[in-house]
Protein backbone atom coordinates (compact mmCIF):
# COMPACT_ATOMS: atom_id res chain seq x y z
CA UNK A 1 0.00 0.00 0.00
CA UNK A 2 2.87 2.35 0.82
CA UNK A 3 4.96 1.72 -2.38
CA UNK A 4 1.31 2.21 -4.13
CA UNK A 5 0.79 5.36 -2.76
CA UNK A 6 4.49 6.37 -3.07
CA UNK A 7 4.39 5.75 -6.90
CA UNK A 8 1.40 7.91 -7.34
CA UNK A 9 3.09 11.11 -5.15
CA UNK A 10 5.78 10.42 -7.39
CA UNK A 11 4.31 10.56 -10.69
CA UNK A 12 2.05 13.32 -9.30
CA UNK A 13 5.40 15.05 -8.31
CA UNK A 14 6.74 14.79 -11.80
CA UNK A 15 3.42 15.86 -13.91
CA UNK A 16 3.80 19.27 -11.90
CA UNK A 17 7.24 19.80 -12.78
CA UNK A 18 6.29 18.98 -16.32
CA UNK A 19 3.46 21.40 -15.90
CA UNK A 20 6.13 23.85 -14.77
CA UNK A 21 7.68 23.67 -17.65
CA UNK A 22 5.34 24.18 -20.18
CA UNK A 23 5.32 28.49 -19.67
CA UNK A 24 9.23 28.07 -20.01
CA UNK A 25 8.83 26.49 -23.27
CA UNK A 26 6.22 28.97 -24.71
CA UNK A 27 8.29 31.48 -23.83
CA UNK A 28 11.58 29.91 -24.97
CA UNK A 29 9.62 28.99 -28.61
CA UNK A 30 7.80 33.07 -28.34
CA UNK A 31 11.22 34.75 -28.29
CA UNK A 32 13.13 32.07 -31.00
CA UNK A 33 10.11 32.65 -33.13
CA UNK A 34 10.65 36.46 -33.00
CA UNK A 35 14.53 36.27 -33.06
CA UNK A 36 14.17 34.30 -36.71
CA UNK A 37 11.97 37.46 -37.57
CA UNK A 38 14.03 39.77 -36.67
CA UNK A 39 16.80 41.40 -38.93
CA UNK A 40 20.09 42.30 -38.59
CA UNK A 41 19.72 46.05 -39.68
CA UNK A 42 23.30 46.89 -38.77
CA UNK A 43 24.36 44.56 -41.80
CA UNK A 44 23.68 46.05 -44.83
CA UNK A 45 20.97 44.54 -47.45
CA UNK A 46 22.80 43.14 -50.62
CA UNK A 47 20.41 42.85 -53.53
CA UNK A 48 21.74 40.89 -56.45
CA UNK A 49 21.09 42.05 -59.87
CA UNK A 50 21.72 39.66 -63.26
CA UNK A 51 21.96 42.24 -65.19
CA UNK A 52 24.64 45.33 -65.82
CA UNK A 53 24.58 48.69 -64.41
CA UNK A 54 22.01 51.28 -66.36
CA UNK A 55 19.71 48.29 -66.61
CA UNK A 56 15.89 48.87 -66.24
CA UNK A 57 16.21 46.03 -63.46
CA UNK A 58 19.20 47.62 -62.13
CA UNK A 59 17.04 51.22 -62.18
CA UNK A 60 14.50 48.86 -60.08
CA UNK A 61 16.92 47.79 -57.75
CA UNK A 62 17.80 51.35 -57.08
CA UNK A 63 14.64 52.78 -56.83
CA UNK A 64 13.39 49.84 -53.66
CA UNK A 65 17.21 50.58 -52.30
CA UNK A 66 16.52 54.11 -51.69
CA UNK A 67 13.58 54.09 -50.45
CA UNK A 68 14.39 50.99 -47.57
CA UNK A 69 17.27 53.51 -47.09
CA UNK A 70 15.04 56.47 -46.45
CA UNK A 71 12.52 54.30 -44.33
CA UNK A 72 14.57 52.16 -42.25
CA UNK A 73 17.48 53.80 -42.27
CA UNK A 74 19.44 50.43 -43.53
CA UNK A 75 22.47 50.41 -45.74
CA UNK A 76 21.84 48.43 -49.10
CA UNK A 77 24.57 47.48 -51.56
CA UNK A 78 23.01 47.07 -55.59
CA UNK A 79 25.50 43.71 -55.99
CA UNK A 80 25.42 43.79 -60.04
CA UNK A 81 26.12 40.02 -61.59
CA UNK A 82 25.59 39.80 -65.39
CA UNK A 83 25.63 36.95 -67.89
CA UNK A 84 24.88 33.80 -68.14
CA UNK A 85 21.24 34.95 -68.59
CA UNK A 86 21.47 35.02 -65.01
CA UNK A 87 22.61 32.20 -63.80
CA UNK A 88 25.80 33.94 -62.20
CA UNK A 89 23.35 35.72 -59.96
CA UNK A 90 21.45 32.98 -58.74
CA UNK A 91 24.70 31.48 -57.67
CA UNK A 92 25.61 34.32 -55.63
CA UNK A 93 22.46 33.85 -54.04
CA UNK A 94 23.02 30.16 -53.35
CA UNK A 95 25.89 30.86 -51.87
CA UNK A 96 24.26 33.32 -49.49
CA UNK A 97 23.47 33.26 -45.45
CA UNK A 98 19.37 32.87 -45.68
CA UNK A 99 19.34 35.42 -42.84
CA UNK A 100 17.29 37.98 -44.93
CA UNK A 101 20.59 40.37 -46.00
CA UNK A 102 20.68 39.08 -49.09
CA UNK A 103 18.30 39.30 -51.75
CA UNK A 104 18.34 38.60 -55.87
CA UNK A 105 16.18 40.52 -57.74
CA UNK A 106 15.78 39.23 -61.24
CA UNK A 107 13.23 39.76 -64.50
CA UNK A 108 11.09 36.63 -65.23
CA UNK A 109 13.33 35.18 -67.56
CA UNK A 110 15.64 34.06 -64.60
CA UNK A 111 13.25 32.22 -62.50
CA UNK A 112 10.31 31.04 -65.38
CA UNK A 113 12.53 30.82 -68.68
CA UNK A 114 15.91 29.70 -68.54
CA UNK A 115 14.76 26.71 -66.39
CA UNK A 116 12.40 25.99 -69.56
CA UNK A 117 14.74 26.30 -72.41
CA UNK A 118 17.64 25.26 -70.59
CA UNK A 119 18.59 21.40 -70.14
CA UNK A 120 21.49 21.86 -67.49
CA UNK A 121 20.09 24.88 -64.98
CA UNK A 122 22.10 25.06 -62.05
CA UNK A 123 18.99 25.96 -59.53
CA UNK A 124 15.89 25.26 -59.51
CA UNK A 125 13.35 28.03 -58.47
CA UNK A 126 11.13 25.85 -56.61
CA UNK A 127 14.14 24.35 -54.43
CA UNK A 128 16.50 27.80 -54.40
CA UNK A 129 14.72 31.11 -54.63
CA UNK A 130 11.97 31.73 -51.97
CA UNK A 131 9.69 34.29 -53.36
CA UNK A 132 9.31 37.71 -51.50
CA UNK A 133 7.32 39.84 -54.11
CA UNK A 134 6.50 41.24 -57.48
CA UNK A 135 7.36 44.61 -57.67
CA UNK A 136 6.74 46.01 -60.94
CA UNK A 137 5.21 43.90 -64.98
CA UNK A 138 6.42 45.18 -68.13
CA UNK A 139 6.49 45.05 -71.91
CA UNK A 140 8.99 44.41 -74.68
CA UNK A 141 9.01 46.19 -78.09
CA UNK A 142 10.50 45.75 -81.35
CA UNK A 143 12.42 48.51 -82.65
CA UNK A 144 15.00 49.32 -85.76
CA UNK A 145 16.94 52.12 -86.96
CA UNK A 146 14.88 55.29 -87.88
CA UNK A 147 16.19 55.20 -91.16
CA UNK A 148 15.22 51.37 -91.56
CA UNK A 149 12.91 50.35 -94.43
CA UNK A 150 10.35 49.52 -92.69
CA UNK A 151 7.82 51.70 -91.14
CA UNK A 152 5.37 48.93 -89.08
CA UNK A 153 5.35 45.35 -87.85
CA UNK A 154 3.91 44.19 -91.45
CA UNK A 155 6.29 46.29 -93.42
CA UNK A 156 9.55 44.80 -91.37
CA UNK A 157 7.79 41.09 -91.85
CA UNK A 158 7.74 41.78 -95.84
CA UNK A 159 11.50 43.08 -95.65
CA UNK A 160 12.22 40.08 -93.28
CA UNK A 161 11.25 37.83 -96.21
CA UNK A 162 13.23 39.57 -98.59
CA UNK A 163 16.13 40.16 -96.84
CA UNK A 164 17.24 36.64 -95.32
CA UNK A 165 20.57 37.13 -94.57
CA UNK A 166 20.25 40.98 -93.40
CA UNK A 167 16.91 40.13 -90.79
CA UNK A 168 19.12 39.82 -87.13
CA UNK A 169 17.44 40.36 -84.21
CA UNK A 170 19.14 41.30 -81.02
CA UNK A 171 18.32 40.82 -77.32
CA UNK A 172 19.61 40.67 -73.73
CA UNK A 173 20.75 37.00 -74.14
CA UNK A 174 20.26 33.76 -74.95
CA UNK A 175 16.56 31.95 -73.87
CA UNK A 176 15.38 35.02 -72.51
CA UNK A 177 11.81 36.67 -72.64
CA UNK A 178 12.82 38.46 -75.71
CA UNK A 179 14.99 35.91 -77.58
CA UNK A 180 12.09 33.86 -77.26
CA UNK A 181 9.40 36.60 -78.42
CA UNK A 182 11.64 36.89 -81.74
CA UNK A 183 11.10 33.20 -82.27
CA UNK A 184 7.07 33.33 -81.53
CA UNK A 185 7.37 36.14 -84.04
CA UNK A 186 9.55 34.29 -86.86
CA UNK A 187 7.57 31.22 -86.98
CA UNK A 188 4.18 33.14 -86.86
CA UNK A 189 5.17 35.11 -89.46
CA UNK A 190 6.71 32.22 -91.31
CA UNK A 191 10.03 34.03 -91.70
CA UNK A 192 13.79 33.69 -90.27
CA UNK A 193 15.35 36.16 -87.94
CA UNK A 194 18.73 35.20 -86.70
CA UNK A 195 19.17 35.55 -83.27
CA UNK A 196 22.25 38.38 -81.53
CA UNK A 197 22.59 38.17 -77.85
CA UNK A 198 24.09 41.03 -76.12
CA UNK A 199 25.38 41.33 -72.25
CA UNK A 200 24.84 45.57 -72.66
CA UNK A 201 21.88 46.98 -73.88
CA UNK A 202 23.54 50.32 -74.55
CA UNK A 203 25.09 48.87 -77.04
CA UNK A 204 22.83 46.64 -78.74
CA UNK A 205 20.83 50.15 -79.05
CA UNK A 206 24.08 51.43 -80.54
CA UNK A 207 24.04 48.54 -83.17
CA UNK A 208 20.41 49.18 -84.15
CA UNK A 209 21.30 52.41 -84.67
CA UNK A 210 24.53 51.93 -86.45
CA UNK A 211 22.77 49.32 -89.02
CA UNK A 212 24.94 46.74 -87.78
CA UNK A 213 22.10 44.59 -86.89
CA UNK A 214 18.53 44.90 -88.08
CA UNK A 215 16.35 44.96 -85.17
CA UNK A 216 15.76 44.86 -81.61
CA UNK A 217 13.29 42.67 -78.87
CA UNK A 218 14.07 44.68 -76.03
CA UNK A 219 12.06 46.61 -72.94
CA UNK A 220 9.70 48.86 -73.90
CA UNK A 221 10.93 51.09 -71.30
CA UNK A 222 14.41 51.15 -72.48
CA UNK A 223 13.64 52.03 -76.46
CA UNK A 224 10.65 54.21 -75.48
CA UNK A 225 12.95 57.73 -74.87
CA UNK A 226 14.90 56.71 -78.03
CA UNK A 227 11.68 56.25 -80.02
CA UNK A 228 10.50 59.60 -78.86
CA UNK A 229 14.14 61.52 -79.59
CA UNK A 230 13.71 59.73 -83.23
CA UNK A 231 16.94 57.51 -82.71
CA UNK A 232 15.11 54.59 -82.97
CA UNK A 233 11.44 53.01 -84.05
CA UNK A 234 9.59 51.12 -82.68
CA UNK A 235 7.44 49.00 -84.35
CA UNK A 236 5.25 46.61 -82.00
CA UNK A 237 4.48 46.64 -78.38
CA UNK A 238 3.61 43.05 -76.09
CA UNK A 239 1.14 44.44 -74.13
CA UNK A 240 -2.53 43.76 -74.24
CA UNK A 241 -3.40 47.69 -75.27
CA UNK A 242 -0.92 50.16 -76.18
CA UNK A 243 1.31 52.03 -73.39
CA UNK A 244 2.00 55.04 -72.71
CA UNK A 245 5.34 55.41 -73.52
CA UNK A 246 4.45 55.03 -77.46
CA UNK A 247 0.40 55.45 -77.81
CA UNK A 248 1.19 55.93 -81.39
CA UNK A 249 2.61 52.34 -81.49
CA UNK A 250 0.38 49.17 -82.46
CA UNK A 251 0.36 45.76 -80.54
CA UNK A 252 1.74 42.86 -81.76
CA UNK A 253 -2.26 41.18 -81.32
CA UNK A 254 -3.35 44.81 -83.06
CA UNK A 255 -1.26 43.97 -86.21
CA UNK A 256 -2.28 40.26 -86.03
CA UNK A 257 0.09 38.22 -84.08
CA UNK A 258 -0.92 37.77 -80.72
CA UNK A 259 1.87 35.00 -79.97
CA UNK A 260 3.56 37.66 -79.79
CA UNK A 261 1.93 39.14 -76.68
CA UNK A 262 3.82 38.96 -73.61
CA UNK A 263 4.14 40.24 -70.03
CA UNK A 264 7.01 40.11 -67.82
CA UNK A 265 7.98 41.16 -64.00
CA UNK A 266 10.51 42.17 -62.06
CA UNK A 267 10.64 39.87 -58.79
CA UNK A 268 12.31 39.71 -55.25
CA UNK A 269 13.85 36.37 -53.82
CA UNK A 270 15.63 35.26 -50.97
CA UNK A 271 17.80 32.16 -50.42
CA UNK A 272 16.58 28.83 -49.73
CA UNK A 273 15.75 27.82 -45.69
CA UNK A 274 15.24 31.49 -45.01
CA UNK A 275 12.82 31.81 -42.28
CA UNK A 276 9.08 32.38 -42.97
CA UNK A 277 9.06 34.91 -40.59
CA UNK A 278 11.84 37.18 -42.54
CA UNK A 279 10.66 36.73 -45.63
CA UNK A 280 6.93 37.72 -44.01
CA UNK A 281 8.39 40.71 -42.55
CA UNK A 282 11.05 41.41 -45.56
CA UNK A 283 7.42 41.32 -47.98
CA UNK A 284 6.22 43.71 -45.66
CA UNK A 285 8.48 46.15 -45.85
CA UNK A 286 9.14 45.87 -49.69
CA UNK A 287 5.41 46.28 -50.31
CA UNK A 288 5.68 49.31 -48.58
CA UNK A 289 8.40 50.45 -50.31
CA UNK A 290 6.58 49.79 -53.51
CA UNK A 291 3.49 51.53 -52.77
CA UNK A 292 5.10 54.65 -51.82
CA UNK A 293 4.49 57.63 -54.43
CA UNK A 294 8.06 58.36 -55.23
CA UNK A 295 8.37 55.19 -56.39
CA UNK A 296 5.25 54.36 -57.68
CA UNK A 297 6.12 57.93 -59.81
CA UNK A 298 9.14 56.87 -60.82
CA UNK A 299 8.51 53.45 -62.08
CA UNK A 300 5.42 54.33 -64.07
CA UNK A 301 7.81 56.49 -65.88
CA UNK A 302 9.74 53.87 -66.66
CA UNK A 303 6.84 52.33 -68.16
CA UNK A 304 6.55 49.61 -65.57
CA UNK A 305 3.41 48.78 -63.63
CA UNK A 306 3.93 48.56 -59.92
CA UNK A 307 2.66 45.51 -58.32
CA UNK A 308 4.15 44.89 -54.77
CA UNK A 309 2.74 41.41 -53.91
CA UNK A 310 2.51 38.57 -51.14
CA UNK A 311 5.06 35.93 -51.39
CA UNK A 312 1.88 33.35 -52.12
CA UNK A 313 0.60 35.67 -54.54
CA UNK A 314 4.41 35.71 -56.42
CA UNK A 315 4.07 32.12 -55.71
CA UNK A 316 0.69 31.80 -57.63
CA UNK A 317 2.09 34.15 -60.83
CA UNK A 318 5.44 31.84 -60.98
CA UNK A 319 3.44 28.76 -61.52
CA UNK A 320 0.60 30.63 -63.73
CA UNK A 321 3.59 32.15 -65.98
CA UNK A 322 5.51 28.77 -66.20
CA UNK A 323 2.47 27.04 -67.04
CA UNK A 324 2.25 29.36 -70.64
CA UNK A 325 5.34 29.77 -71.06
CA UNK A 326 6.18 25.84 -71.02
CA UNK A 327 2.93 25.73 -73.89
CA UNK A 328 4.61 28.28 -75.95
CA UNK A 329 7.88 27.20 -75.93
CA UNK A 330 7.07 23.55 -76.84
CA UNK A 331 5.12 25.32 -79.95
CA UNK A 332 7.46 27.44 -81.07
CA UNK A 333 10.21 24.65 -81.46
CA UNK A 334 12.94 26.55 -79.33
CA UNK A 335 15.38 24.29 -77.64
CA UNK A 336 18.40 26.24 -76.36
CA UNK A 337 21.61 26.15 -78.33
Amino acid sequence: MLKSVSAIANACARRYRALLLVPFVVVVAMVATKTHAQIDKAKALRIIVPLAAGSTTDVVARLIADRIKTDLGRSVIIDNRPGATGRIAVDALKSASPDGTTLLLAPIAVPVIVPLVFANVNFDPARDLVPISQIATFEFALAVAPDHPARSLPEFIAWAGANRLRATYGTAGVGSMAHLLGTMLAKAANIELAHVPYKSSATMEAEVMGGQIAATFTLLSEVAALHRAGKLRILATSGALRSHLAPDVHTFREDGFPAAEAIGWHALYAPARTPQAVIDRLASEISTAVRSTDVQTRMVALGLTPTGTTPNELSAIMATDIAYWRGIIRTSGYTAE
